[in-house]
């Protein structure tokens, strides 16, 4: 009898074995992958760049021979193209940086004034055709920003130097040169002081493009002011 109990036990758990094995496997569990993260832009870094750009506003054209007369303005206006090198460095939200540019410039504009002192004419002066024009700029500026992403939005100002010039052509009929004491051309170096603001967008890491508004002031704004508004490309080095 044990036998036999012991014989149908065996049956029993070969049987179960063989029902087990023809029960469908369960299905794989996938391997777990990774959340993709992506890069945070980062805006540190050196570069060099090139701006263009229009300006326009007033300049004095006598006073850019002489300071003897009274300030008198005339209009301008032009483009401008050059380089740029800056350095700027991120954290958090917060991009502060320094960059200086150096342009060539051909902002220019022309009138038919005279001279006066103090709202005199003096003896001799005549009317004369004024040509004035910046040929050259340069500022070296800090620049203070807010970065979303790869985009950055900043406020910017420092120290501005321009390069004027002046040529004076007498009125048909008239003199200007040595009877009012002044040449008939001259140039000089203004400083003064640029200020302005911008965005900037960056399409990789290391290149983006910018679009910004200058005002440049120069010699206490009684010489030249104008306003600018330029596009930029820039390359940085060291993003990460």
């Amino acid at each position: 009898m044990k036998r036999f109990v012991f014989a149908v036990m065996l049956s029993l758990a070969a049987g179960s074995r063989a029902f087990a094995a023809d029960l469908p496997s369960p299905p794989m569990q996938p391997a777990y992958a990774p959340a993709v993260v992506s890069p945070v832009y980062n805006w540190t870094g050196f570069y060099v760049g090139v701006n263009g750009g229009f300006g326009w506003g007033n300049q004095d054209p006598f006073n850019i021979i002489t300071n003897r007369f009274d300030s008198f303005s005339a209009s301008l206006s032009g483009g401008a193209v050059g380089g740029t090198l800056g350095a700027q460095i991120q954290a958090g939200h917060v991009v502060m940086g320094l960059e200086a540019d150096l342009d060539w410039a051909n902002i220019k504009g022309s009138t038919v004034a005279t001279p006066t002192v103090a709202g005199v004419v003096l003896p001799g002066a005549t009317a004369v055709n004024a040509q004035t024009n910046i040929d050259w700029e340069s500022t070296v500026r800090a620049r203070v920003g807010y970065a979303n992403d790869n985009w950055l939005f900043y406020g910017t100002g420092g120290l501005a130097l321009l390069g004027a010039k002046t040529t004076l052509t007498p009125v048909a009929g008239g003199a200007a040169c040595g009877l009012v004491l002044i040449g008939c051309s001259g140039s000089d170096r203004q400083a003064g002081l640029a200020l302005g603001g911008g965005l900037e967008y960056g399409f990789t890491q290391n290149l983006s493009a910018k679009l910004e508004y200058l005002y440049i002031a120069a010699a206490s704004l009684e010489v030249s002011r104008h306003s600018e508004v330029r596009a930029g490309l820039n390359y940085r080095f060291g993003g990460m």
